[in-house]
């Protein structure tokens, strides 16, 4: 798809299964990270707005039928969406990339393809949703049944637009939730192609509705809105806390999928081929934008030196460059301000006194937000640039020299999204991973997610899970029913 191609129209909101302006008139700039470019303009929607789309959402849910159709009739209109997504890949693998500077070639392996598993699998999940009978003293018949929690606010980050917007839309869907969707500010675009395409897929009006706008309006707005069910939110630690203070006031349920900073662990005895792969992959995969991202390096101490000469020379030779270019890698930060954080830590890594293996600039190319991949060294334990979320292609390296030290170093931070090792020894690997204080754990690889996996974080990293069988549950409530079955007189 040509550059040509993809200047978009000015964008709407999607509300009640239909395109409509604005209450405010006023738009937002979407740029192209890699160029600087205006991609086209989205809607600034405010309170009105997210009233507007809620009261439809709540509409649907009521009186609509969504909640009341058959799980199996939900299921085939979730694997339609799927089978769309894989049909229109081509338009959404543009989108994305443009939107957001991903690289084609992962965002068509990675992003679109993860999307369409997802809406596969609560597919499936949907037609399991059940309760139980119980056995009680009381001469009756005891059930529970797991019922929709309602109208769900699903409040999403710009890394990953398409695979956490899906992995909220389509467990609430399954569950026979509606859903009014805030997409990230910067990055709203597969946001508003997915709304279209479930709709052609046979979600009903009003089952989707995507407000794009400012988190401190639209956002703050739907925390608030009374005829709101339950929010599930990704997004950073600092706003997940006001969220869940805002959500705890109003006392609506919530999930959070907040930061990360995730310890890599390399022992003595790792495959070092396989351990180099995956050091990279963490740190570098969708330009560090990642939550669940690698940038915290613990590497014994006899293989210290070995490691870092190896990255020192491999670290350069990642592609890096424009993502229409399926041999890129790592492609552009997703914005202006995302490139100014990742200078400012590296600066401060400067000052408390790191060693720049590699990396530590940005990248000149064709007026987009490139920064070259950086390995830091020699940096003291307390620093801030090891113990913040930089969310960019950094990778820090500490020495350690026992398990002990290792675990200790790994559970050091606030958070507690993801972790990792390397290790040839089994038994070290169950030992270890039982010891990281992570929602998820990764052993000889990074990353390895797929639907079936839970995922989410503990500590400051939020709390609730994603994917799997655990995240529809989220998405419902229990309902208990007694029937009194008197004996005969």
């Amino acid at each position: 798809m040509s550059n040509e191609e993809l200047q978009l129209p000015p964008r709407q909101l999607f509300v009640g299964g239909a395109w409509r302006d604005g209450s405010t008139g006023m738009r937002r700039d979407v740029v192209d990270p890699a160029t600087g470019a205006i991609l086209t303009t989205v809607v600034e929607a405010d309170a009105t707005d997210v009233d507007v789309a809620v009261r439809n959402a709540r509409e649907a849910f009521d009186h609509g039928p969504w909640q009341r159709m058959p799980a199996r009739d939900r299921a085939r209109i979730l694997h339609r969406a799927a089978d769309l997504i894989r049909e229109r890949a081509d338009e959404l693998v543009a989108l994305e990339s443009r939107d957001v500077g991903k690289p084609v070639s992962l965002c068509r392996a990675v992003d679109v393809e993860t999307a369409a598993q997802q809406y596969e699998y609560c597919a499936a999940l949907a037609q399991g949703i059940d309760g139980a009978t119980r056995s009680t003293p009381i001469p009756s018949l005891a059930y529970t049944t797991r019922v929709p929690v309602g109208v769900v606010a699903a409040i999403t980050p710009f890394n990953f637009p398409l695979i956490l917007s899906s992995t909220k839309i389509a467990a609430a869907l399954a569950a026979g939730n509606v859903v009014v969707h805030k997409p990230a500010d910067d990055t709203p675009l597969s946001a508003l192609f997915m709304a279209e395409l479930l709709k052609d897929a046979g979600v009903p009006d009003g089952v989707l509705n995507v407000v794009t706008g400012s988190g401190q309006i639209v956002g703050d707005a739907l925390l608030r809105h009374s005829g709101v069910d339950k929010i599930a939110f990704t997004g950073s630690t600092a706003i997940g806390r006001h969220a869940a203070s805002v959500a705890g006031e109003h006392l609506k349920p919530v999930t959070m999928e907040l930061g990360g900073n995730a310890a890599h662990l390399v022992f003595d005895d790792a495959d070092l081929d396989v351990a180099i792969g995956a050091v990279i992959k963490a740190f570098v995969f969708n330009s560090g934008q990642f939550c669940m991202a690698g940038p915290r390096l613990l590497v014994a101490r006899a293989l210290h030196d070995t490691v870092l000469g190896i990255l020192e020379q491999a670290v350069p030779t990642v592609p890096i460059g424009d993502p229409r270019d399926p041999a890129t890698v790592i492609g552009p930060m997703a914005g202006e301000r995302q490139l100014k954080k990742v200078e400012e830590y590296v600066e401060l890594a400067r000052k408390e006194g790191g060693r720049i293996i590699c990396g530590g600039e940005r990248l000149d190319l064709d007026g987009g937000y490139y920064y070259r991949p950086t390995v830091i060294a020699d940096l003291p334990t307390d620093s801030r640039v090891i113990a913040e979320e930089v969310f960019g292609p950094v990778l820090t390296v500490q020495p350690f020299d026992d398990e002990d030290e290792a675990v200790a170093l790994a559970n050091s931070t606030p958070y507690g999204l993801a972790a990792g090792l390397q290790t040839r020894d089994v038994t070290r690997a169950h030992r270890v991973a039982a010891r990281l204080d992570a929602g998820i754990v990764w052993v000889n690889d990074w990353a390895m997610l797929d639907p079936a996996i839970p995922f989410g974080g503990v500590k400051d990293s939020g709390f609730g899970r994603e994917y799997g069988p655990e995240a529809l549950e989220a998405y419902t409530k229990i309902k208990s029913v007694v029937v009194s079955l008197p004996e005969p007189q």
